[in-house]
């Protein structure tokens, strides 16, 4: 726990005074073959973590009958899509769309890991684990389509710290979309890490759903079309699921407030964690603007509600534990031994074997991925064993589920059928 960090603390500055000119937002991209894997997942998270803020702020405004108010969070607003074209100029022009899916794909196995490893709420760490395990094993999907249209091994572009092999198959995650809304926290019961953690990770997987459904009709193989496709109906999901988690019953601009701190959070934890001196003053940079815009919904908060930022943060403000991003893989493993034969029926989570015959799980998912040979994510798999007479994964030891291990197959039952035994 950081008790010496306090954004709410911090002296702002003029928030006329964090306008970026282009000059500051036309930065150098990073070097693909150079870059460190993290570094490119960071700025992922706060790409969108910024989409987020600008949406969720569209929104406020179209909800809100006060133009004075409207004026002042389109002043945040402006300068937040300015940070944000700040972090897409980082990217360089030679990386594709499938290399950056790899890095997302990162970024959801070790953010989801990373967040389960530490949050509090048993119920918030059960969607982050169910989760994990569909990222993990979209991450093997792209990484096999990569070495089959391109030749390239997914180690070579996020390193070898996150392994990559197959988790709850991608065929059995399509589920009825009853059954990925979750109950929400309440925030005034809930500790501040399990409060960011719901907006943090739901602003992460939004951006990943977005950007697999503008990538899916622009990409330029016909199978790499319909696996982005695919797999952007999962992260739909999980917007769902994660998106369901936060708490409702808040007011627009508390909303606002609790979103400006996540920034102020996030931005801290990059800037602690960066490797690239360059990129590492950029998060700085950051930081100190959304001091600015949290100082102002503070501002707002008192003339518009009559509270401060003390009623909304009731634990005093203090930034919990930062966020590092690394290796997970024995958490990963874990997680993954114990619940890969999970799936959601409403509200709750529950092994295959315990739903009925007729369960609307089965009906669905049986409706949607018929033919089976046809399912994209299966299709890239069955097509790279044709090809190369094996799957392509990376392991440190092999698959601590049995009947994942063999690499000649793509299983289709995991998670999706009734078992007789699950080792």
């Amino acid at each position: 726990m950081n008790s010496a960090i306090n954004p709410f603390k911090e002296k702002p500055v003029n928030i006329n005074k964090c306008f970026l000119n282009w000059q500051k937002i036309f930065v150098k991209p990073y070097n693909k073959k150079t870059v460190n894997p993290y570094t490119k997942a960071r700025i992922i998270l706060m790409n969108g973590t910024e989409f987020e803020a600008n949406w969720f702020s569209h929104s406020f405004s179209r909800h809100c009958a006060d133009n004075n108010l409207r004026r002042e969070v389109a002043l945040i607003r402006r300068q937040e899509q300015l940070q944000q074209k700040l972090l897409s100029m980082l990217k360089p022009t030679d990386e594709t769309p499938l290399e950056e899916a790899l890095s997302y794909e990162q970024l959801a196995v070790d953010l989801t890991a990373t967040l389960a490893k530490h949050v509090k709420d048993k119920y918030v760490k059960q969607q982050l684990n169910f989760a994990l395990l569909e990222d993990f094993d979209h991450l093997y999907r792209f990484s096999n389509l990569i070495e089959s249209e391109n030749n390239v091994e997914a180690t070579s572009l996020i390193g070898k710290t996150t392994e990559i092999t197959i988790g709850r198959p991608t065929i059995s995650e399509h589920r009825h979309p009853y059954d990925d809304i979750r109950f929400a926290i309440n925030n005034k019961k809930s500790d501040l890490f399990t409060k960011l953690t719901t907006n943090i990770i739901t602003a992460a997987e939004q951006q990943t759903m977005n950007f697999y459904m503008n990538v899916c009709n622009t990409y330029p193989t016909e199978m790499g079309r319909k696996l982005f496709a695919e797999i952007a109906m999962i992260e739909e999901e999980h917007v769902s699921g994660y998106g369901s988690l936060i708490d409702p019953n808040c007011s627009w601009l508390e909303n606002l407030l609790m979103h400006e701190y996540v920034e102020c959070y996030l931005y801290y934890s990059c800037y602690l964690d960066e490797v690239d001196e360059t990129i590492k003053e950029i998060w700085h940079n950051c930081y100190l603007i959304e001091v600015s815009h949290l100082h102002k919904v503070c501002e707002l908060l008192e003339k518009y509600e009559n509270k401060s930022w003390q009623d909304v943060f009731t634990c005093g403000g203090d930034f919990p534990e930062f966020i590092k991003l690394g290796e997970n893989k024995d958490y990963v493993r874990k997680v993954l031994k114990e619940t890969v034969n999970i799936t959601a029926c409403c509200e709750d989570y529950l092994p295959i074997n315990e739903l009925k015959d007729d369960d609307r799980f089965f009906k669905y998912n049986k409706a949607l991925n018929k033919p089976e040979q046809s399912v994209p994510s299966k299709k890239v798999i069955v097509n790279h064993i044709k090809e190369f007479n094996t799957d392509y994964r990376f392991e440190d030891k092999p698959h601590p589920i049995l009947e994942l291990r063999d690499r000649k197959c793509d299983n289709s039952k995991i998670g999706r059928e009734k078992q007789k035994s699950a080792k």
